[in-house]
């Protein structure tokens, strides 16, 4: 036995059976939910239950954050749309025309975040239309932050369901 084939036994190259796909794709919807436009999760907290400088500081920051999104959207955003799609078709035709599984698991991962990424420039144009400041802005970052959490349990459970359908076209005999 070789030592490519040796490391291949140890570790599992199949994607939906590999534990560290499982972690990464936690540890992406964690933080996607945690970092709400770029903004932490207990900073949002800090600043609706303190007010004052914690609020400013809020405001501040999304601003920053929402000007960052939507000029990058308006100055490149056909050219990052034409990249998206041309990554998500290839994606696609090596996912489920070549059957290749590790495709099919980054195209897990990105088609949500591909959603997530829409969500984020709708969420920032509405706060720049007016919902920027005070009880506004909390429940414009609420809903984003819950319509992430509700995007990543979705996208959990439908990749768990085909990983655990892809493992079981593996295992049983046909």
């Amino acid at each position: 036995m070789d030592l490519v084939q040796l490391i291949f036994e140890l570790i599992d190259m199949r994607s939906f059976s590999n534990l560290w796909y499982w972690i990464a794709l936690g540890v992406i919807w964690s933080s996607a939910s945690h970092w709400v436009l770029g903004v932490p999760h207990d900073m949002i907290q800090r600043a609706r239950r303190e007010g004052g400088a914690a609020l400013e500081d809020l405001e501040t920051l999304v601003r920053i954050n929402v000007g960052r999104m939507l000029y990058i959207g308006r100055a490149s955003g056909a050219f990052l749309l034409a990249f998206f799609c041309f990554v998500l078709t290839t994606l696609s035709l090596l996912a489920f025309y070549y059957d290749v599984e590790f495709a099919q698991a980054v195209l897990f991962m990105f088609i949500p975040l591909a959603i997530l990424g829409l969500l984020a420039l709708r969420s920032a144009r509405l706060i720049e239309q007016g919902e920027g400041q005070g009880d506004a802005l909390f429940r414009r970052l609420f809903r984003h932050r819950l319509s992430t959490q509700v995007l990543g349990m979705v996208a959990i459970f439908v990749t768990s369901l085909y990983g655990m359908w892809q493992n079981l076209q593996i295992t049983l005999p046909h």
